[in-house]
């Protein structure tokens, strides 16, 4: 089934996508990606969300695919695991909660921001170094309290500041200029391209800018998904595996406490989970089992319905292996009708 099979038999009418895309078809409209998700009100479907997406098996080979997976895409933040690797080496010296940080979009908790003024502090710089924008925690309660005090937005509370924090970072270590780490030609950016094409198994087909203002290098989704295969695989000690083994020794502070990344790697042990912007999600487990999903229309709200439909694809939430029920409750995200549940968002792939 495809976003328009359900129209009487007329599909709707959309923009040539040339006219969206002035240089390139990065990634053509998605006229014939199959249906991912749909959401349920009060027993009747009135939404639907299309995409793609791809799952490999232990054994490295792509066994599940929806749509056109070896189209390139941006996966905003869920390159950050890969820039970490990548920033480790070439010299930033961070371990831990620092180090998943780094590879972070955090909520702008209390904790994720003394840990970025930590990052910035042990390279000698200060809040006046980041590039990513001024903005309010991600997280709503944070939000608010922020505003009850008087405060407004700042860059050290941006989602991002704990990637851009370890740009500069690694900029000294490595003896780079600072003020100019976020353009696309400067050596880390390089190397950043270098590692994300290596990891990925193909190469870059395009560099743009990410919300944050950092650089952002297209590969597919099938890509993204063997670059977090590759992460969890590899050597311990290498610059990729420490990024993976901080990041799930400290799950929190790669995204927040009331986070949905949360809530899947608490509840499958061993999991790395890493979401982006526009409704990007990839995942890699201990042996190898990996994935990434792309919803085509961006909503946030499909994505995790349809990350637990292929870990359990996949067979990663078996009983043995994960908390079945606190996936259960990841696995549909609720439609509210005044106040009160009235229906879900749920996963129509895999079958």
């Amino acid at each position: 089934m495809d976003c328009g099979a359900d129209t009487g038999g007329h599909r709707p009418r959309l923009p040539d996508q040339r006219n969206l895309n002035s240089s390139r078809d990065l990634s053509p409209a998605p006229q014939d990606e199959p249906i991912l998700a749909a959401a349920v009100r009060s027993g009747f479907i009135e939404s639907w969300h299309c995409g793609r997406a791809a799952g490999i098996g232990s054994d490295g080979r792509a066994v599940l695919r929806a749509g056109r997976t070896g189209d390139p895409l941006f996966p905003r933040s869920a390159n950050k695991p890969l820039q970490a690797a990548a920033m480790v080496r070439c010299g930033l010296d961070l371990d831990g909660e620092l180090l998943a940080l780094a590879a972070a979009s955090h909520s702008g908790e209390g904790f994720h921001v003394a840990g970025v003024r930590e990052i910035l502090a042990r390279a000698g710089l200060d809040e006046g170094a980041l590039r990513c924008p001024a903005a309010l925690p991600l997280d709503e309660a944070e939000a608010r309290e922020v505003l009850r005090a008087g405060g407004g937005p700042e860059r050290i509370a941006n989602n991002c500041s704990g990637k851009h924090a370890a740009m500069t970072a690694t900029c000294v270590a490595a003896g780079w200029p600072v003020a100019s780490y976020a353009d696309p030609a400067h050596p880390l950016q390089q190397a950043i391209r270098d590692t994300v094409a290596h990891l990925a198994g193909e190469p870059i087909a395009a560099t743009g800018v990410d919300g944050c203002g950092a650089p952002l290098f297209a590969v597919s989704i099938e890509g993204v998904a063997r670059a977090m295969r590759a992460v969890v695989l590899a050597e311990p000690g290498t610059p990729e595996r420490r990024v993976a083994d901080a990041m799930r020794a400290y799950p929190a502070w790669t995204s927040g406490t009331r986070r949905a990344e949360y809530a899947l790697m608490t509840a499958v042990p061993g999991l790395l989970v890493k979401s982006g912007a526009e409704g990007v999600e990839a995942f890699a487990f201990t042996d190898g089992r990996a994935g990434a999903v792309k919803i085509a229309d961006g909503a946030r709200r499909a994505v995790t319905p349809v990350t637990v439909a292929l870990l359990r694809a996949l067979g990663i939430a078996e009983p043995r292996i994960a908390d079945t029920a606190a996936l259960d409750a990841l696995a549909a995200s609720p439609v509210l009708g005044g106040g009160a549940r009235v229906g879900e968002v749920r996963a129509i792939w895999p079958a």
